[in-house]
């Protein structure tokens, strides 16, 4: 069933209406939301990933993602230029993608749909660099939203640099620098964005370039001495808000400044490894977040940023670092269920964007005044296990009933305590 369902997303069978309103995309078929869990899990989570990335990287490829799909935006969006949609949508994809990407080739059919979205997401970088293309990101307007998605391109080169950085012809490179570098006139907020301007630099040190050094060891000292406020929890800038921004964006960029800063001495290292426990035992509350029918709390702002709250479990799934009292079965069968309440057809737009909402097509009224298509592609930060090969553990073991399941089916679950790092 698996090789079925792979050779159809290759192949580009059953794709129908998509077809027709897709000229360049046109391969990810309608996604099957009813298989059991545990029923080729891997093979459902790279169909979900496929829908969202096709549109995307096939059209960029070929210098035809403006043409063909037209951003599309919040109902009460700003007065920014709406062409800053397109590097969010393409930064944020990469982000979640690279672990996945960087994966070497093989010869399964997932091997091959992995090649070519690697082989278009390379063209992509290319074309959005290039001024004189029709795709061109909007890297020189008045708006500071660039200094966001800079940054999630950023972690997908730190992320996997031999898949996505080092195979770029020497023009691109210098290109990709000299953008970033032009992002330093852009103070960012007192917030989670100086995590922002920290990514650009880190990944501008991890390449040999010169890098503000200032800016990330203001954003790593902020959120490691002042606005981390316990358990597992920072605060997003200097008053706590209950939202779901240390997901999106704060452990991940704070673990990920300070991971690839380790060779240039002092603190980096000791801070570095308090960020990481801190980062676990935060995916021990998402873990225990989901409910036992695989939903979770939507809440704060930013809503419509789906699963990306869970890129933290995510994380350390990848890494296989999961808290001790956490089976790498229970989190694979959580985030799969969770999958499939959100991926729903009606999540898909007939123009290849994912709608603004967290499942289906009557949401729109969460989407956020800074909010358009592209902000919603943070959601591939959760597929980040897609980086283990298909024989890891993390895929090949048994499901197994989450906390909140064990718990109100009850069974014996483990104990909870507040940590002091």
């Amino acid at each position: 069933m698996k090789r079925r369902f792979l050779l159809k997303l290759l192949g580009g069978a059953g794709v129908g209406a998509l077809t027709a309103s897709l000229p360049i995309e046109a391969e990810a078929s309608s996604l099957d939301n009813k298989t059991s869990v545990n029923e080729n899990d891997r093979a459902y989570w790279v169909s979900v990933l496929h829908k969202m990335a096709a549109p995307i990287l096939g059209n960029i490829s070929k210098q035809q993602w403006r043409k063909n799909m037209p951003m599309e935006v919040s109902p009460t969006f700003d007065s920014r230029d709406p062409g800053v949609g397109y590097l969010e949508a393409f930064g944020r994809l990469l982000a979640g993608m690279a672990p996945w990407l960087a994966l070497p080739d093989d010869v399964t059919e997932e091997g091959k749909l992995r090649k070519k979205l690697r082989d278009q997401a390379l063209l992509g970088i290319q074309y959005g660099v290039d001024p004189k293309s029709p795709d061109y990101f909007t890297w020189r307007g008045p708006s500071s939203q660039t200094l966001v998605d800079a940054a999630h391109l950023a972690l997908a080169f730190l992320r996997a640099p031999k898949a996505l950085w080092e195979p770029l012809d020497p023009i691109t490179k210098k290109r990709v620098v000299e953008e970033f570098k032009l992002l330093r006139k852009i103070k960012p907020n007192e917030s989670n964005w100086l995590l922002f301007a920290a990514m650009t630099e880190t990944f501008l040190y991890s390449i040999g370039e010169e890098c503000a050094r200032e800016k990330i060891d203001y954003a790593v000292n902020k959120f490691d001495q002042e606005w981390y406020v316990g358990d597992g929890w920072y605060s997003d800038g200097a008053h706590f808000s209950f939202d779901h921004y240390n997901g999106y964006v704060i452990h991940c960029m704070q673990v990920e400044s300070l991971r690839h800063n380790i060779p240039a001495g002092g603190k980096y290292k000791e801070m570095y490894e308090r960020a990481y426990k801190r980062m676990q035992r935060y995916a021990h509350h998402l873990e225990r977040m989901i409910s036992p029918e695989g939903d979770y709390v939507v809440v704060g702002r930013s809503s419509t940023y789906k699963n990306a709250a869970f890129q933290p479990l995510a994380t350390v799934a990848l890494e296989n670092k999961l808290p001790e009292d956490i089976s790498k079965g229970q989190v694979r069968a959580a985030l799969t269920t969770i999958l499939r309440h959100i991926y729903i057809d009606k999540t898909f737009a007939p123009s290849g964007w994912l709608r603004m909402g967290v499942v289906g097509d009557k949401q729109s009224n969460l989407a956020d005044y800074y909010t358009n298509a592209g902000s919603m592609y943070v959601a591939s930060l959760s597929f980040l296990p897609l980086g283990l090969p298909a024989n890891a553990e993390f895929w090949t073991c048994a499901p197994q009933p989450w906390t909140s399941q064990k718990c109100w089916n009850a069974e014996q679950f483990p104990k909870d305590y507040y940590v002091s790092y």
